[in-house]
């Protein structure tokens, strides 16, 4: 009979949820084991992008973060997620308790789950912590083993499906370390301007503010777009891409927003907008700046209320997506001059990211040139360049930017046939000469 009152009485004890947060998977696990044994529902994230999704879906009682995060600034993500959740307890692996969280009544438990593994969780330093991120992208995996777990968590090696190996350092058991200061593994380069673009990416991603992106045409615009996706709670949702200025001007409308049978000549069959496709993800209106200003107000409307009405509809639809605008203008100078609406243009400008031109970064060149050769190689022996090559590419001035760099290189690789190394002769620009 005291056996049987005694699984009741576990029975009934009520679940309590607590989020680990940390790009290490031994201590998300050696965390998750002995909060487990104590009865904890235990969830798992392997940054603060995919911290904050959790919370937003489990409603935790705490959350345990470890040192560093590999895609945002922890403390940040920590007044940030505080502001946003104050009902979650919030304790630091390195710092106790967050300064003003409100503590729960589980908080001396999560505290000796804690001291427990510390004292006892040898083996969560003799496995290699890894990045596991099964969804930072499209399904792809970023992980990366080291023998030496101490050095593993000082260097950490990102690959992607379709990069090469990108190392980035950090020594998270150290306060002074800063992961804003590292670069996001989709953006090439360590110059103090992408290193920059980086740090305004960690910022803004979690959040759902409007972001506008401007930059010279080809200089990766719509990558920082997929980045502030794939960082955000919305990652599991939808990254819809329309370019304003690709599709004809009687079409855009019904493009964005969608349409009846029979609205127009030609619409056979109604057809859902891009807008309605990501509902719960991120729209990404590149060359904004193209948009026509008839139908920048409709678009406003629709900002403004989160509902959109098909052509040739006259119900409404509620729609929930979060906007990532891109133009190579400046969109603020265009909205002066009567070219943009300036109150769509303060609706979608909430926050800004410029990326620059390549002949602002001319030292990112090598990584540059080291990444698209490395995707060239794929499927067969890499390519390089000789040192003619190289100087013909620091002397040019990039009109086209990273996009042109890298059909030059790509161009330069089919002149070279099976040699595997590329030469002056082999590098072309495109440029029209003045032969007959």
């Amino acid at each position: 009979m005291a056996t049987a009152m005694h699984s009741i009485t576990r029975a009934q004890i009520k679940k309590r949820t607590a989020l680990v947060a940390s790009a290490d998977s031994c201590f998300r696990q050696s965390v998750s084991e002995a909060l487990t044994g104590l009865r904890w529902d235990v969830r798992e994230a392997q940054g603060g992008a995919q911290a904050w999704g959790e919370a937003m879906d489990q409603q935790p009682q705490t959350m345990i973060v470890d040192t560093w995060l590999p895609d945002l600034d922890v403390q940040e993500f920590l007044r940030e997620f505080h502001s946003s959740f104050p009902h979650v307890d919030i304790i630091s692996n390195d710092r106790g308790p967050f300064e003003g969280a409100a503590p729960s009544p589980y908080r001396q438990e999560v505290l000796y789950a804690l001291n427990r593994r510390e004292r006892t969780d040898t083996a969560a330093w003799n496995c290699a912590p890894s990045l596991e991120e099964s969804d930072m992208s499209d399904g792809r995996s970023l992980s990366d083993s080291v023998p030496n777990a101490l050095e593993a968590r000082k260097t950490i090696a990102i690959t992607t499906s379709n990069d090469g190996p990108v190392h980035f350092h950090s020594d998270p058991l150290s306060t002074n370390a800063s992961p804003s200061m590292t670069r996001i593994p989709e953006l090439i380069g360590d110059s103090a301007v992408m290193l920059e673009v980086s740090r305004r990416i960690r910022r803004v991603a979690p959040l759902d503010t409007a972001v506008l992106i401007e930059g010279p045409t080809g200089s990766g615009k719509e990558v920082v777009a997929a980045a502030l996706h794939r960082l955000s709670p919305r990652r599991h949702k939808p990254f819809v891409a329309i370019n304003c200025a690709a599709i004809p001007e009687a079409l855009l409308e019904a493009e964005l927003f969608g349409h009846t049978r029979g609205a127009f000549t030609g619409a056979v069959q109604g057809r859902t907008g891009r807008i309605e496709a990501a509902h719960g993800g991120t729209l990404f209106l590149d060359e904004i700046g193209e948009m026509p200003l008839a139908l920048q107000a409709k678009l406003l409307r629709f900002v403004e209320s989160g509902e959109l009405q098909r052509v040739g509809d006259n119900e409404t639809v509620k729609v929930d997506v979060r906007i990532i605008s891109a133009t190579h203008q400046r969109l603020r100078h265009l909205s002066r001059s009567g070219g943009f609406r300036a109150d769509l243009y303060y609706r979608v400008a909430v926050f800004l990211i410029r990326t620059p031109a390549l002949s602002e970064r001319l030292e990112d060149l090598p990584l540059l040139v080291d990444h698209f050769l490395e995707r060239m190689g794929r499927d067969k022996p890499v390519k390089h360049l000789d040192e003619s090559a190289t100087n013909l590419l620091r002397a040019h001035l990039w009109p086209g930017n990273v996009r042109e760099l890298q059909h030059v290189l790509e161009r330069a690789s089919i002149l070279a046939g099976d040699e595997p190394v590329l030469t002056a002769a082999d590098v072309e620009f495109g440029e029209e000469t003045d032969e007959a």
